[in-house]
């Protein structure tokens, strides 16, 4: 009975043991076996040994893909106060795991170390414009400093990106300002376009109105034109000489208008002269007119006849030169001349 007492503490520490002789190592890990303190091995995912007591598991190390988020804060050339936020993605290489956990006390602030210095290294070469545009050269060169210095501690830099770009409040108002501007520039220009445009529309429209209105009067006064030719025509067939149609048929038509004006009730025309003898002064008026205007032709006529005369007499040729002789009529010398 005493010594099955004894016994128990024996097998619960054995079994202690044999538990402790066997661990587990999960998918995408590694972990660091040491023995007395000193490197043993590297242990990947499974069921694995250790000797008890001797052996422990000093640590284990993540072979997943990370990523680290750093926010770095620097001056561009124009001189505008930034903040960038750097993503970057590592991984611990497999064949360099012994490197990665003894040589590194804190591999993340590393990789930040890294990332603010050559963020403030390229950065301030560039306008604030030029960030935003160029924020690829940026993650380009994170990337190659990062990969030299790291490939030496075991981690393979995968990707580094530029996740954000944020300038200072006041410099972003006033990028906002100067893009409103922009577009309130180019609104107004397509709005006086556009206003040119009607403009121009609406000048064509109104000129080709005024052609065709002026074509309609113009078609209106050659229809009364050959009415009042007819009309001339017939009072000359009853004896009617062609001023006195003329006459008549004004004097008509200042009646009919009359007529036309008494026909409307609500109209505040009015025609003048509008006095009961102002048919008769009219025809008068007209009458005398046109015997003034053919005396006036009739004078113009004998004139310019006149005129016509005087020219002609003035135009007549005068007689050629009489021809000389080509001798000499001189016989001083008592010889003829004679030219050769």
């Amino acid at each position: 009975m005493g010594w099955s007492i004894l016994l128990i503490p024996f097998l619960l520490f054995g079994f202690f043991i044999l538990i402790s002789s066997f661990f587990t190592v999960k998918q995408q890990t590694a972990a660091i076996i040491e023995r007395f303190g000193r490197f043993l091995g590297v242990r990947n995912s499974g069921l694995r040994f250790k000797i008890p007591m001797v052996d422990r598991i000093a640590g284990r190390i993540n072979l997943k893909i990370q990523q680290l988020d750093v926010l770095v804060e620097t001056k561009t050339k124009d001189d505008v106060f930034v903040r960038l936020k750097i993503s970057v993605q590592f991984q611990v290489l497999k064949e360099k795991v012994y490197d990665a956990f003894y040589k590194l006390e804190n591999p993340h602030d590393q990789i930040t170390s890294y990332v603010f210095d050559v963020v403030r290294a390229e950065v301030p070469k560039m306008k604030l414009d030029d960030v935003f545009e160029r924020k690829d050269d940026i993650a380009i060169a994170v990337k190659q400093e990062l990969n030299e210095a790291m490939v030496n501690y075991g981690y393979d830099i995968i990707k580094t990106l530029v996740t954000d770009i944020d300038p200072d409040v006041q410099v972003k108002a006033a990028m906002n300002r100067i893009n409103a501007a922009e577009r309130e520039k180019v609104a107004a220009e397509y709005e006086a376009e556009a206003e040119r445009i009607k403009i121009v529309a609406k000048a064509r429209a109104e000129a080709e109105s005024k052609r065709l209105q002026g074509q309609g009067i113009a078609d209106q006064r050659r229809e009364i034109a050959r009415g009042l030719e007819e009309s001339v025509d017939v009072l000359n067939n009853v004896g009617i000489n062609s001023q006195e149609a003329s006459a008549l048929i004004v004097v008509t038509q200042h009646y009919d208008t009359l007529q036309s004006i008494g026909e409307e009730t609500n109209t505040n025309l009015i025609l003048l002269p509008n006095s009961p003898q102002a048919g008769s002064n009219m025809l008068n008026d007209m009458i005398a007119s046109f015997v003034a205007s053919n005396q006036i032709g009739e004078e113009m006529k004998k004139t310019n006849a006149a005129k016509g005369i005087t020219n002609k007499r003035r135009k007549k040729p005068t007689p050629p030169p009489p021809p000389t002789d080509s001798f000499d009529d001189d016989d001083s010398d008592g010889m003829d001349d004679v030219i050769i």
